[in-house]
């Protein structure tokens, strides 16, 4: 199963994210299928740029979003199910 998550990277105390596409077992450093987007939640307002055409192209595959990216992609009024 495929899944969409958040991937940390960024610097100590100063988190960025990745919305990636991952096998549901693998730990999601290094065996990345795909980027779709990115997520900053330290700026002011909070940045997320997500390619949609990609993350609609991976829910019609089955591919299963985290609750957290659940919640980005409905602030992008991305219909998620």
């Amino acid at each position: 199963m495929v899944r969409i998550r958040l991937r940390r990277v960024g610097a100590k105390k100063k988190p960025f994210y990745r919305i990636i596409v991952v096998d549901r077992y693998k730990d999601g450093q290094g065996d990345v299928i795909e980027t779709i987007g990115s997520y900053d939640n330290r700026s002011n307002p909070k940045v997320i740029k997500i390619n949609k055409e990609r993350v609609t192209y991976w829910l019609e595959k089955g591919a299963q979003p985290t609750e957290t990216v659940k919640n980005l992609l409905r602030k992008e009024k991305i219909d998620v199910n």
